[in-house]
């Protein structure tokens, strides 16, 4: 993606095969075109936070949701809510949790964090894309956010 300041929505995914049906299913239902994928919660947060190779990205424009997995490698999707949601800078974004957890803990501890709405993801390739056409339907269209 060319420009980093106009990132609509930031999709947290280590797995390329849930990742691509996630972009499949928002491109397909024409609900955005401004979609940041990246791969680990590292990288998410250097995004979020202007840090990194993310350095020169201005701070102050934030993309309209976050869709999260929990299972990542070098910052788990836990820390990565827990920093979004304790910055004043970043905690009216929505975060979505979208992950393959159904720990009743990872649920508890994600609500007390400040999560917007925790999602199982589907087994069903089908379910799987309407789930994520539903969610971008809401949090894009539906939802107001503040200024």
């Amino acid at each position: 993606m060319e420009n980093m300041n106009e990132v609509e929505i930031l999709i947290v995914e280590d797995n390329p095969n849930d990742a691509e049906m996630a972009l499949r299913a928002l491109k397909n239902n024409n609900l955005t075109n401004q979609v940041l994928v990246v791969g680990d919660g590292e990288e998410a947060l250097n995004f979020l936070f202007a840090k990194g190779k993310y350095s020169k990205r201005n701070q102050a424009t934030r993309p309209k949701m976050v869709l999260l997995d929990l299972k990542l490698p070098k910052v788990d999707g836990l820390e990565v809510l827990r920093k979004i949601k304790s910055d004043p800078a970043t905690r009216m974004i929505p975060v979505i949790v979208l992950t393959s957890s159904k720990e009743e803990s990872d649920i508890v501890e994600s609500y007390r964090l400040g999560v917007n709405s925790y999602i199982v993801k589907p087994v069903d390739f089908d379910k799987f894309v309407d789930a994520v056409r539903e969610l971008g339907l809401y949090w894009l269209l539906l939802n107001q956010n503040p200024s």
